[in-house]
């Protein structure tokens, strides 16, 4: 046994009688240990050998991909860590074809224009939907959409490739595909379709009535915990395989899919094997948001304030899970709504379960890394709600001022903090502000904050805490803050 294919753990399905009926854009871990693990689910069970993943890959860095699952016939492993240190290992053989878009654009149009091809996937990261986080309107500035408006025939962005795939189908007579998004973000459905229909309105307005009209959009909730591969990763599923895998995925063993069923060209029978389908699912959506990442997003900025590396040591902090679990309940549950079927309550104890999980190893600089694109989204959008109903903002605020101190780069410990983003500039401003204009600058940044800066309440606020948080140091101010308003 030299190969994946060879080995016990290989998929007992015929991978020959595999053929392509998604397309799915952007094949990095979370895709391999979420969507193409359900799919694989399901072609164990002798079913939806039809509609195989067909990935593709947009950008140079994508050839490293195209090239590791193409040496090994598009099989990949799957370790789920579980918190008591047993693995949990498979292998993995949803995806059996990929296409590298810069050296085949051709025969990426021509899987996309395939009338087998049902379903275009997406996991292009949240900043990869070109839409402004203030505006909301697709940024039609942008180099990527002006080039593919110019030159339709030649995409080169996802969203590019999707209408000029459309566009031929619809001469050729071809139903259209549905556009899954399966990204982490509000509204991922509305993002993509917003995306499609503002690229092709650039080029051909009644090509984007078309789409608007006649192309699905499903929104969908997923969760699965999926830190980075590592070498050491790497070196561990060799041993336990016996044969080396070039890009095995690690990835914890909790999973949630939760998929709105709208689909035009009808979709695998995802129900059989754990997805939730559901007509709304903004509630189930909201809720991972603000409680797991704006959990995230708690550790990460607290945890590297106090000199942590990574999120089980955040998450095992009594003072970081305490005022988490305080601004969960306090400042986030009164922002959402019911959810069918989910105690609230236990979703957060849960929670906790998963990031201590120490065998996951999830940094807090992959946490922090989501911080200008991710607070707004699930820290800023409770913020504003609690503002306008006059309710507790001050945890959120906290955080706020927690994150402006990390990007200074140094935590309390006098250690180094990995700087992630371009906010740096701000927080030096703001330090050096000296209680003037100037300590509103990272506030100021309306890329993030939109106007909260404008609000008197919440300015009032945060130079309060940022204030307290200087003074009394992040444990301290932890500790405080869990007071009442």
């Amino acid at each position: 046994m030299d190969t994946l294919a060879a080995h016990p753990l290989a998929p007992s399905y015929d991978r020959s009688a595999v053929t392509t009926g998604i397309v799915h854009m952007g094949v990095g871990g979370f895709h391999r240990a979420h969507q193409a693990m359900y799919l694989d689910r399901l072609m164990r069970k002798g079913k939806a050998l039809d509609w195989g993943i067909c990935g593709v890959g947009l950008l140079p860095s994508d050839r490293a991909m195209r090239d590791a699952l193409a040496a090994q016939d598009y099989l990949y492993s799957l370790t789920l860590k579980h918190p008591d240190g047993h693995h949990e290992t498979s292998v993995i053989g949803s995806i059996h074809d990929y296409k590298f878009a810069p050296e085949d654009r051709a025969g990426v149009l021509e899987v996309m224009t395939a009338p087998t091809t049902r379903i275009v996937s997406l996991t292009v990261t949240e900043g990869g939907y070109n839409i402004d986080d203030v505006t909301g309107d697709f940024r039609t500035n942008s180099a990527g959409a002006v080039h593919d408006a110019a030159h339709p025939s030649e995409p080169e962005t996802s969203f590019g490739y999707i209408v000029e795939a459309l566009r031929l189908r619809r001469e050729a007579g071809t139903a259209p595909f549905t556009v899954m998004s399966c990204d982490n973000l509000p509204g991922n459905g509305h993002a993509a379709r917003t995306a499609v229909v503002s690229q092709a309105r650039m080029s051909d307005p009644e090509l984007a009535a078309w789409i608007d009209e006649h192309v699905s959009f499903p929104s969908c909730m997923v969760d699965r915990i999926t830190p980075k591969t590592t070498p050491a990763d790497i070196e561990e599923a060799e041993k336990v395989l016996g044969v080396r895998d070039t890009w095995p995925v690690v990835a914890e063993p909790f999973t949630q899919w939760v998929l709105e069923d709208q689909f035009t060209l009808g979709r695998p029978p995802y129900e059989e094997v754990g997805v939730q389908l559901v007509e709304d699912v903004v509630p189930y959506e909201l809720m991972k948001l603000r409680l797991l990442n704006g959990s995230h997003q708690a550790l990460g900025h607290w945890g590297r304030l106090l000199g942590m590396t990574y999120a089980h040591e955040a998450a095992a902090d009594v003072d970081i899970s305490t005022w988490i679990r305080t601004y969960l309940e306090r400042e986030v549950l009164p922002t959402l709504q019911p959810v069918p079927g989910i105690d609230l309550h236990e979703y957060i104890n849960t929670l906790f379960e998963r990031f201590t999980n120490k065998a996951i190893a999830d940094t807090l600089a992959r946490l922090a890394f989501f911080g200008p694109s991710g607070m707004p989204k699930f820290v800023l959008a409770g913020l504003r709600e609690n503002l306008a109903a006059g309710r507790p903002i001050r945890m959120g605020t906290a955080l706020c001022a927690a994150w402006s101190l990390g990007a200074l780069g140094r935590d309390e410990l006098g250690g180094q903090i990995e700087q992630v983003d371009d906010l740096q500039p701000l927080a030096e401003t703001q330090e050096a502000g000296g209680g003037g204009e100037g300590e509103l600058a990272f506030i100021r940044n309306t890329a993030i904050f939109s106007d909260l800066a404008r609000d008197e309440r919440f300015r009032t606020t945060y130079l309060a805490e940022l204030a307290a948080l200087r003074k009394q140091g992040a444990r301290g101010r932890l500790k405080t803050s869990l007071l009442p308003d």
